[in-house]
């Protein structure tokens, strides 16, 4: 079949113009898209929170001061127990008798030689008046025989002989002066000795030294009274009690008297307060641990030897927070990765409290900052990110 001339003409004339736009067509179905997909990184915003500094610690109820109550006096059989554990005594109360028959007995022996004293130096008085009396008219009778020998009336011989007399009847006087004081000394002696016999029957009663709770009776009746072996009873004076906790030795310049406490046992619904009483000045060579000593406001619901948990509060203040996460380590320091439209950088920071999930910043943000919730994810400083707020990522 055969066209016609004028065909291929026709022919150009509808075909050649469709050529470009169906060329752009194709050119655009071909082209890649240039769209940029940035990751998504969840942020934080920079906030204040409250914060606590605390030490936290573990150690065991003990009394403030333990009394151990012993015998004063020995060898003597205890006779009657007035107290037992768990009583609370005062302070002169008797807890236990011990026998006085021994004593007594004593007692009486030293009555009698008081007495025997007393009437010796009844007697002794009595032979020094009679001495001096005796050695006044010796004294006399030698001086008149004295003159009478110088007027010639009295012979050498009379004279020497009254001087004699005059001499030994001062030597009596002082042999019952002295006689005297020996006596004197012998009823001081006497005296002293029922002092102490009394002293040693008051002690036959042993008292409380102090107001206390009874912990523990090791006096049996019929036992010998000693202060050899274990004391009689142990007791915690006026009842106080206190938490003793070790501490490492990093935690103990923070620590200081006054700092308020939390205490925790076990099985307890709440927990208890208490402050700082004292901190020990020595380290135990052997654990390297030191001690702190905590004065427990309300005791009721605590026995000694009893196991607490304890969080001493060191600082508490509201300042700039930032989750734990968020910090990280360069060589330039401790850091947080700082997001400011859309861009990733590195800035170095100064740490403080760290309190559960959060972390004091001193220094390099300000609040409203937006940081990376997490250090760890995969950027860098100078990273561009689709920062997702941290809360609508958990949500």
């Amino acid at each position: 079949m055969r066209f016609p001339l004028f065909a291929p003409a026709l022919f150009a004339a509808f075909t050649l113009p469709a050529l470009p736009a169906f060329a752009e067509a194709a050119a655009d179905a071909a082209a890649p898209a240039v769209t940029e997909t940035l990751p998504a990184i969840s942020v934080s915003s920079v906030e204040k929170r409250l914060l606590r500094d605390r030490v936290v610690a573990s150690g065991l109820i003990a009394p403030v001061e333990r009394i151990l109550v012993a015998p004063l006096i020995e060898g003597q059989p205890i006779e009657a127990l007035e107290a037992d554990v768990g009583d609370y005594v005062q302070a002169g109360q008797v807890l236990a008798r011990l026998s006085r028959t021994t004593l007594e007995l004593q007692k009486t022996q030293v009555a009698a030689s008081r007495a025997s004293a007393r009437a010796t130096i009844a007697q002794i008085e009595a032979q020094l008046i009679e001495a001096r009396a005796s050695a006044d008219e010796a004294a006399r009778v030698s001086t008149r025989t004295a003159a009478l020998q110088k007027q010639g009336s009295a012979s050498q011989a009379a004279a020497d002989q009254a001087n004699a007399n005059a001499i030994a009847a001062s030597s009596r006087v002082t042999a019952a002066t002295q006689s005297l004081e020996a006596a004197r000394a012998q009823l001081e002696l006497a005296e002293a000795q029922m002092a102490n016999i009394d002293l040693q029957l008051d002690r036959a009663e042993v008292k409380a030294p102090v107001a206390g709770e009874i912990t523990a009776r090791n006096a049996v009746i019929g036992s010998i009274a000693t202060a050899a072996g274990e004391p009689m009873f142990q007791l915690i004076k006026d009842g106080a009690l206190e938490l003793n906790v070790d501490l490492a030795e990093i935690d103990l310049p923070r620590v200081a008297p006054g700092q308020t406490v939390l205490m925790r046992s076990v099985g307890s619904v709440e927990p208890l307060t208490g402050t700082v009483r004292l901190v020990e000045p020595t380290i135990d060579t052997a654990t390297r641990l030191g001690r702190a000593r905590i004065t427990i406001d309300s005791t009721d619901l605590v026995r000694s030897g009893m196991f607490m948990d304890a969080e001493i509060l060191i600082a508490e203040r509201e300042t700039v927070a930032v989750p734990v996460t968020a910090v990280g380590s360069s060589a330039e320091g401790t850091t947080v990765m700082k997001v400011a439209e859309g861009v990733v950088s590195r800035v170095p920071v100064k740490t403080g409290i760290r309190d559960g999930g959060w972390i004091e910043v001193l220094e390099g943000i300000a609040p409203g900052d937006n940081i990376v919730t997490k250090a760890g994810a995969f950027v860098r400083d100078g990273d561009r990110i689709n920062p997702v707020p941290f809360e609508a990522a958990v949500n």
